[in-house]
């Protein structure tokens, strides 16, 4: 348990680290919006909001999962429940496994509620947890149960990070029975099943796959933004673990752009979540014309928490939600739905991904 405890406080600690960032970009700089000189709308009556799995969101955003199992988990994910409170967001919550394991680190995830009584959160497993690790036994479905309960959950999100756990020094690298795991949990609970790639990205062929599972929408969790292959190369290097570094050195480059991930996703006919470096209300509207229903967002606002708590986070999503509807104006966009059909050129590697197929 200490083992788990501390892992999640070196995420924390390194995901606001320059070096925790991708080396290679998430491709949105390669869509580009036709310029409409006509926009025929008043900006005061944009509508951002939209419907995501059954609720009405005041934007298209989800606080992404971060973090919980310790004490300073429970002080972000506080803050940020309250966020998405106030602003009508999603969020989720980090890896739960912990809080199973040690009944003090449940208050740490159960803050959200508390915090946010009415928004939208998602509860958060790991799909290797979904299957036996050596000598640990899978997770039930009761004990899945028990996660979305923890925090009263609206969905649940299954993780899927087998680049990550390939590098982690205790990484778990058995992924044989993943999706047949994804599709017991849909048949068994009572709430969506969200799949949720961690900066790997999901390919057509995969996201066509977890559809024909029954998940209820896919994230993306594309290459571009924080890189868990490169937080866990850098705990391996603090940790003397020369094949750790060395691989996260090698595959530091490896995944889909989140661009191109969120295009190939969307083929497969479910709500989409583009994670993966979003940065901006623009990188947002690029994301819903290449078909995302609705964008996540982690780093920005951990470290808006960070830096200046309450205050910082809001006008971290004020900015955001000037930029979307700048971008919903001069596309003549009055609601995201007529975002998503805006024109737009893609050129460069984003466009040769979303010319191919798998």
């Amino acid at each position: 348990m200490d083992e788990i405890v501390g892992r999640k406080a070196d995420h924390l600690r390194l995901a606001t680290v320059e070096a925790a960032l991708a080396r290679r970009g998430t491709g949105f700089d390669e869509v580009t919006f036709v310029h409409n000189a006509l926009p025929e709308v008043d900006f005061e009556r944009l509508d951002p909001s939209v419907e995501f799995l059954g609720r009405r969101l005041s934007l298209p955003l989800v606080i992404a999962s971060m973090t919980g199992g310790h004490p300073d988990g429970g002080r972000i994910n506080a803050a940020l429940a309250r966020a998405a409170e106030r602003h009508g967001l999603a969020m989720g919550v980090g890896s739960q496994r912990a809080a199973l394991r040690e009944p003090a680190l449940r208050d740490t995830y159960g803050i959200a509620r508390q915090e946010a009584p009415s928004a939208f959160l998602l509860a958060n497993v790991g799909a290797p947890q979904l299957v036996a690790q050596g000598d640990a036994p899978p997770l039930s479905v009761d004990e899945v149960k028990r996660l979305a309960e923890m925090i009263s959950a609206d969905a649940v999100i299954v993780h899927l990070n087998a680049l990550q756990e390939l590098i982690q020094p205790e990484g778990d690298r058995r992924a044989f029975g993943w999706l047949a795991a994804i599709e017991r949990l849909v048949v068994a609970l009572p709430l969506p099943v969200v799949a949720k790639e961690t900066g790997g990205g999901v390919s057509e062929r995969v996201a066509r796959r977890l559809a024909d599972a029954g998940v209820a929408a896919i994230d993306v969790g594309g290459l571009g933004g924080t890189s868990f292959a490169a937080i866990e190369g850098l705990r391996a290097t603090e940790q003397g673990d020369r094949r750790g570094s060395e691989l996260a050195e090698r595959f530091a480059d490896w995944g889909i752009p989140t661009a191109a991930s969120v295009g190939l996703a969307t083929r497969a006919g479910i709500p989409i979540i583009a994670t993966g470096g979003i940065r901006s209300g623009l990188d947002a509207g690029r994301a819903i014309a290449l078909g995302a229903t609705a964008v996540g967002v982690a780093r920005p606002l951990l470290q808006a928490v960070v830096d200046g708590g309450d205050e910082a986070v809001d006008g971290w999503l004020a900015r955001f939600r000037e930029e979307l509807l700048a971008t919903q104006f001069l596309t003549g966009s009055p609601t995201i739905g007529d975002l998503a059909r805006a024109e737009v050129v893609i050129s460069g590697e984003t466009g040769h991904w979303l010319g191919s197929r798998g």
